[in-house]
């Protein structure tokens, strides 16, 4: 403790000014999950009509990512992540303005294409400031704003809609992106332009060969990360679980509404529960990793046991279809969305880990954009199985199936994440390779 403090502290200021886009991100997301009953009632939303507006936000979010990854490593984190908020907090506000279901379509794709560049800018500003030992735990810092922010939710926007009707949280918490630009535009630079940061702390950042200075070919094209088996790692790991972690957001309230008769009107404490449990996850899922490493470990056998443990506690979902109590749901459910964010923690900390630096950004948006593919793939398939089941009025079993994909994803991405690179090799490209 006493050597950090000579070393300064101010890149964990910078993990708390991620930490909090993302909690923004997440309230703004997670609104319309939280709304679904309400808004089905309204606008006489079937589960397939639902799931069609829950698709423009994930194939445009998808779209996002990719160029959004591209743009901030030519651009830079700091005005890349401007654009970014600047972007999904009109689109936020801009709901509480929609009349028809077209409209929330086009809303949630403005607001998919706003979202998507916060982690691309998140992960590259955790790359730019945190020297390798200490980079998953600072992932998991940002992310958990995820979890916070799934938190908040359940509890605000019940408040909001009794007190003021539905369109007040989209306005009030689609505010609040532009408070945190002017807190981000004041205090944020790289470590190299910063002139506050003190020069033991800037050396500190730059102590591990991740981010020594190179000789570097800046130049680079999608193609080429596509030929590289650790792109389509991340790709796989994106792909197969993303999609799970969308369901639990913008599903489990009408879950917990259809199975126990929630009333979202009302502070839904089992879903506030369900969420702390992913705070938990994302921060305990970082620091297992790095405290690995700080006893010894490999880089790489660090990054893959904690996957590893946080693929099998994932399937404690598959458990719930045994048990009638709502809190014994709600604690298996917990254990997985927990576990789900463990493993995001580390599967984006493997991507600085094999890249360098000037590459992270692209790499993230590329895997995200397969994960948000992923996630325009399962509502279709979940909007057909509710609806199937809801029809012959048995949709828990529908569910039950999902909750089963969602137990088994993980492990598939870890295995497939295994065989392509045992050991997490560093990428190097050579002046030929870039042309």
């Amino acid at each position: 403790m006493i050597q950090r403090n000579k070393i300064g502290n101010y890149r964990w200021f910078i993990a708390f000014l991620l930490f909090t886009a993302t909690t923004i991100n997440y309230i703004d997301r997670q609104i319309f999950g939280l709304l679904k009953p309400e808004l089905e009632q309204i606008f006489k939303w079937t589960e397939t009509d639902y799931s069609q507006i829950v698709m423009a936000f994930t194939a445009c979010y998808a779209f996002g990512l990719l160029f959004y990854g591209r743009i901030i490593d030519r651009i830079g984190t700091r005005y890349g992540y401007t654009i970014s908020v600047t972007v999904w907090s009109i689109a936020a506000m801009l709901h509480a303005v929609i009349r028809s279901t077209a409209g929330f379509a086009w809303a949630r794709g403005l607001l998919g294409i706003g979202e998507s560049g916060n982690y691309p800018g998140g992960v590259k500003t955790t790359a730019e400031w945190f020297p390798k030992k200490e980079r998953a735990f600072a992932i998991g810092i940002f992310d958990s704003g995820a979890n916070i922010g799934a938190c908040i939710g359940p509890i605000l926007v019940p408040f909001l809609l009794a007190k003021f009707g539905w369109q007040s949280a989209f306005l009030i918490t689609g505010s609040l992106g532009f408070a945190w630009l002017v807190c981000w535009l004041i205090f944020y630079q790289t470590p190299a332009k910063h002139k506050g940061l003190s020069e033991s702390e800037r050396a500190y950042i730059n102590s591990d060969e991740s981010v020594q200075p190179e000789a570097e070919i800046k130049k680079f094209s999608w193609l080429q990360l596509l030929k590289l088996k650790q792109t389509w790692a991340f790709i796989v790991g994106k792909f197969f679980t993303d999609p799970i972690w969308f369901f639990f957001l913008f599903w489990l309230p009408s879950y917990f509404h259809t199975y126990f008769n929630l009333d979202l009107k009302n502070p839904g404490a089992p879903l506030a529960v369900v969420y702390a449990g992913t705070l938990v996850g994302g921060l305990g899922g970082g620091y297992l990793s790095s405290w690995l490493i700080k006893k010894g470990l490999p880089v790489y056998k660090a990054r893959k046991r904690a996957l590893l443990i946080s693929a099998i506690v994932v399937m404690t979902i598959m458990v719930t279809r045994y048990t009638t109590s709502m809190w014994a749901v709600v604690a298996l459910i917990s254990g997985s969305v927990a576990a789900n964010q463990a493993w995001s923690a580390n599967i984006f900390a493997i991507v600085p880990d094999m890249f360098p630096k000037h590459m992270v950004s692209s790499v993230v948006g590329i895997g995200g954009m397969a994960g948000a593919i992923g996630s325009v793939l399962l509502p279709i398939f979940v909007g057909y199985i509710l609806d199937y089941y809801k029809a012959a009025g048995d949709i828990l079993a529908g569910y039950n199936i999902i909750f089963g994909i969602c137990g088994t994803s993980f492990m598939i991405a870890w295995l497939v994440i295994h065989l392509l690179i045992p050991k997490l090799n560093k990428v190097t490209l050579t002046q030929n390779e870039n042309g």
